[in-house]
C-alpha cells in the first residue's frame, strides 16, 4: 500500500506543470488566432477607397499628432520599395480620426514585411507599439524584443499585428494597403499613445 501511495504522489507532481503547460500553448495559439482575427473583427463596411497617396516615411519621434506632413488621411496607403531598408520605417496613417501607423522594414533575407506599429497582445494598453534598437523591434508597453525576421511572419503574442500578403498589393514599384483594410483595423489603433 505504501509503495502505490509514493507512485500516485509521483505521478500528481507532474499534473500541475502539465496542465500549466497545456493552457500556455492553447493561450498562445488563440492569441494568434486573435490577432489575425482582431483586424476582420472590425467594422466590414465597404467604402469607396477614394484617392491614393504615396506616403513619406517619419521617424518614430515624430509620429506624434496628426499634423505629420507625411502622413495619409483616409486614403490607400503606399508605400515606395526603394524607401524600404534594414532600418525600419514608419508610415503615419489617420482613417477616420484614428491615427495609426504601418511599418515596413527589409528583413535579413532581403524581403520586405509589414505590420501595424503595435503589438497584438499591448494594444489595449496604447503604449503596445514598436521602436527600433539596433537590429529588434522593443514593445514599448512590456519590453519584448523581436526580430526584423519575424515581422509578418510570427502570429500570435507580443509582436506587431502582421499584414499578411492577402492583405496588400505588391509590385516592383510599391506596396498598397487598402483604405478598406486600414478602415477595418483602426480599433487596434483605439487607444494608441505612440509619443
Amino acid at each position: 500500500m505504501k509503495m502505490k501511495y509514493k507512485k500516485q504522489k509521483k505521478a500528481r507532481r507532474w499534473v500541475l506543470p502539465v496542465a500549466m503547460i497545456a493552457a500556455v500553448l492553447m493561450l498562445t495559439g488563440s492569441i494568434g488566432l486573435i490577432g489575425r482575427n482582431l483586424i476582420d473583427s472590425q467594422s466590414r463596411r465597404s467604402n469607396p477607397t477614394g484617392y491614393s497617396v504615396t506616403a513619406i516615411p517619419v521617424s518614430s519621434n515624430d509620429t506624434q499628432g496628426s499634423s505629420s506632413p507625411g502622413i495619409v488621411v483616409d486614403k490607400d496607403l503606399i508605400i515606395p520599395i526603394n524607401a524600404i531598408s534594414t532600418t525600419v520605417q514608419f508610415y503615419p496613417v489617420s482613417i477616420e480620426g484614428t491615427r495609426m501607423e504601418v511599418l515596413a522594414v527589409q528583413a535579413p533575407d532581403g524581403t520586405i514585411r509589414t505590420a501595424f506599429n503595435t503589438c497584438q497582445v499591448c494594444y489595449a494598453s496604447g503604449r503596445g507599439y514598436y521602436k527600433q534598437n539596433g537590429n529588434v523591434l522593443v514593445c514599448q508597453n512590456c519590453g519584448n524584443r523581436f526580430r526584423m525576421s519575424q515581422v509578418e511572419v510570427v502570429s500570435g503574442g507580443c509582436n506587431p499585428v502582421p499584414i499578411f500578403p492577402e492583405n496588400k498589393t505588391v509590385d516592383a514599384e510599391k506596396i498598397v494597403i487598402s483604405k478598406e483594410f486600414l478602415t477595418r483595423a483602426k480599433g487596434i489603433f483605439a487607444r494608441w499613445k505612440n509619443s
